[in-house]
């Protein structure tokens, strides 16, 4: 086999093994989850970086933004270096340090948490469910409300938890992978209005350019399986087209309008956006399921790609030779 060839092979069964972990076992527990340690890294930079005054402050966060995700992309090229010798290793080493940096089970068992809640008439449970989701206050959310909040978040999570880390490793392997996870960590952990306003601003620039691609191809994807499942893909496109630049980030908003526009719902934020087309029915519980079908599979055609993409590579490079 060629050396393109062999490394086609080694990310598909890369990728499949992942999947097979995620789907076997869920999140590991924290002392062992690398996501986890690269969140106690974040901490102390973000400490180190919220000293000084704003200019300090930039350059610190800078500095953080860069040194974290450069680490941890070197770390796991290193892991996977020591195991390429081994073909068997390389494919079982690759799956344990790809599955990290995905989630696919613990999104859809942290959305069906808040449709359970909310069919149960449990507001409070729903509200301490969605924060397994997102960072939204919830205090003060309708049923609706949450339900919606819960189909955007899984939408968007879609992107961030599962496709951009996916296309990552399709076009740069593991440390593409590791890089993305640890930067768009760093923005959950940093990317915010406030004190954290001037550290946490390169964090946030960069997971906005890291997410530029893997937003649109979610919400193409989301489309696409909106439509193998029967739901409205035509307007899923309209609708992308149409309020996918409503949100403050460049990026959320275009998985979250394409969910919209496929399920038939208008999925709006208090004094923030309004996405989707105006119906005439609230949003409900059974549309978190739905959501959750559809970013499913949009989540398996993301796997399908990635594991696809080298191998592409490699015969459009032996036809070209």
């Amino acid at each position: 086999m060629s050396p393109s060839g062999a490394l086609a092979l080694d990310r598909a069964l890369a990728v499949f093994g992942a999947l097979a972990l995620d789907a076997a076992f869920g999140e590991p527990p924290d002392r062992l989850h690398p996501v986890a340690w690269i969140g106690a890294w974040i901490e102390r930079g973000r400490s180190w970086a919220l000293q000084g005054g704003r200019a300090t402050q930039l350059a610190r966060g800078a500095v953080v933004a860069l040194v974290v995700p450069a680490t941890a992309a070197l770390i796991v090229h290193a892991i996977a270096r020591a195991a390429a010798p081994s073909a068997l290793a390389s494919a079982a080493v690759g799956a344990v340090l790809l599955k990290p940096t995905f989630a696919v089970r613990a999104l859809g068992e942290a959305a069906l948490r808040v449709r359970d809640a909310l069919e149960a008439g449990d507001l409070a449970a729903a509200r301490r469910a969605l924060g397994s989701l997102c960072s939204r206050d919830p205090r003060g959310l309708d049923g609706g409300e949450l339900a919606a909040a819960a189909i955007e978040s899984v939408a968007e999570n879609t992107s961030d938890s599962v496709v951009a880390p996916l296309a990552y490793f399709a076009a740069f392997g593991l440390p593409g992978a590791a890089f993305y996870r640890a930067a768009n960590t760093i923005d959950a952990m940093m990317g915010y209005h406030g004190e954290l306003e001037w550290a946490g601003k390169a964090g946030a620039r960069l997971d906005d350019l890291l997410n530029l691609v893997p937003a649109r191809l979610t919400a193409l994807l989301l489309v696409c399986a909106g439509a193998v499942l029967g739901e409205d893909a035509r307007r899923g496109l309209a609708v992308w087209r149409r309020d996918g630049g409503k949100t403050e980030s460049p990026n959320a908003g275009r998985p979250m309008a394409a969910m919209a526009g496929v399920l038939g719902l208008r999925l709006a934020k208090r004094g923030a956006y309004a996405l989707g087309d105006d119906v005439d029915r609230p949003v409900g519980s059974t549309d978190i399921a739905r959501a959750w079908r559809v970013a499913r599979l949009a989540s398996m055609g993301a796997a399908l790609l990635a594991a696809s993409f080298p191998g592409a590579v490699a015969c459009l490079r032996g036809a070209g030779g």
